[in-house]
């Protein structure tokens, strides 16, 4: 799937160096940032969205020292 993406001018001069320097595209860059970032995206955004939805439902917090004896962790 074809993509655009508009950088500021300060990272795509950073990527632009980044390709000379390397003999690689810059799509190349773009491409290993994505997939090595996407897990890291997806825990905040959606552990923050996960938050958010049980804080709207009024569902109660577990303390983590349950949570922990509950799973088996504490020992």
């Amino acid at each position: 799937m074809a993509t655009s993406v508009r950088l500021d001018p300060a990272p795509e001069a950073r990527l632009d160096r980044l390709a000379q320097e390397t003999g690689r595209t810059k799509a190349f860059y773009l491409r290993e940032l994505i997939e090595q970032g996407i897990d890291d995206l997806e825990d905040a955004y959606l552990g923050a969205a996960a938050l958010e939805s049980h804080r709207r439902a009024g569902q109660p917090a577990i303390p983590l020292d349950q949570l922990v004896n509950d799973l088996g962790l504490d020992g």
